[in-house]
C-alpha cells in the first residue's frame, strides 16, 4: 500500500517549498493543532519506486521563458558534453514532474527538472541537478548532489546525502561546482553514457525513504 507524507512532522520551510507560501500559510493553524496532541496531517502519496513515462519530443516549457531557459541548459549540458536521455513524466512530491535525462561521464547524472503545470507562483521553473554516488563512503557521505534550483528540497534529504545549492548558476558553473563538491570525499562512480539514467536517481529516492521514515514523515496508507 502506497504510503503518505506526514506534514505535521515537515519544518516550516519545508512545508512553505512543497505547497508554496500562501497554502503553508492556509495550512498552518491546523498543523499548530495537530502537533499540540501528536495527531498526523495526510499529505501527499509518496512513491516506493520511481517511475518514467518517455514524453515525446516537442517545445516544452509553461511559458516561454520556461522553453528559453530549457533550450539553454540543453545546449549548455550538450556542450559539457552531456548524452541526452529524452524527456519524461515522473510523479513526484512536488510539482517538479517533468525531467530530462542526462549523463555526463565518467560519474555524473544529471537532470533538467520542470513543470509544464505549475501549482504554486514561480514553482516549477526549469532547475539542473546533478549527482555523483561516491565510491566509499568514509567521508560520511553516499553521494553529492548539487542544483541550481531556487528553492530547497522538501523534504530535506538524508544525512548521507551531500547537498549543495548553487542558485542561479548555469550548467558549466554548476558542473564545476559539483565536481569540486565531489573531490572533497574522494572519488565518484564511474558510469557509462548508455547506463541506465534512472538507477542513480532511484538509490537516491530510496535513501531518503529511510531517512524520511526515520522522521516519522510517511504515514502507511
Amino acid at each position: 500500500m502506497p504510503r503518505r507524507l506526514n506534514l505535521t512532522a515537515l519544518t516550516d520551510e519545508e512545508l512553505q517549498t512543497l505547497v508554496g507560501e500562501a497554502q503553508a500559510v492556509a495550512l498552518l493553524p491546523d498543523l499548530s493543532r495537530a502537533r499540540l496532541v501528536d495527531r498526523a496531517v495526510p499529505g501527499p502519496t509518496v512513491p516506493e519506486q520511481l517511475s518514467a513515462e518517455r514524453l515525446p519530443e516537442r517545445t516544452w516549457g509553461a511559458s516561454p521563458e520556461a522553453s528559453r531557459a530549457l533550450a539553454a541548459l540543453h545546449a549548455d549540458l550538450l556542450a559539457a558534453p552531456a548524452t541526452a536521455h529524452g524527456t519524461f513524466y515522473l510523479p513526484t512530491l512536488s510539482d517538479t514532474r517533468h525531467w530530462r535525462a542526462y549523463t555526463l561521464e565518467p560519474e555524473v547524472a544529471g537532470a533538467v527538472r520542470w513543470s509544464e503545470t505549475p501549482e504554486t507562483a514561480g514553482g516549477g521553473w526549469p532547475s539542473l541537478y546533478l549527482l555523483t554516488w561516491l565510491r566509499d563512503r568514509a567521508s560520511g557521505f553516499a553521494c553529492v548532489l548539487s542544483t541550481g534550483a531556487p528553492h530547497a528540497l522538501s523534504p530535506s534529504s538524508g544525512p548521507e546525502v551531500d547537498v549543495h545549492r548553487h542558485p542561479g548558476l548555469g550548467a558549466a558553473e554548476l558542473l564545476a561546482c559539483h565536481r569540486q563538491h565531489v573531490l572533497r570525499h574522494g572519488r565518484g562512480q564511474k558510469m557509462g553514457a548508455e547506463d541506465d539514467w534512472l538507477r542513480p536517481w532511484q538509490a537516491l529516492h530510496t535513501m531518503n525513504l529511510k531517512a524520511w521514515e526515520g522522521r516519522g514523515l510517511l504515514l502507511e496508507g
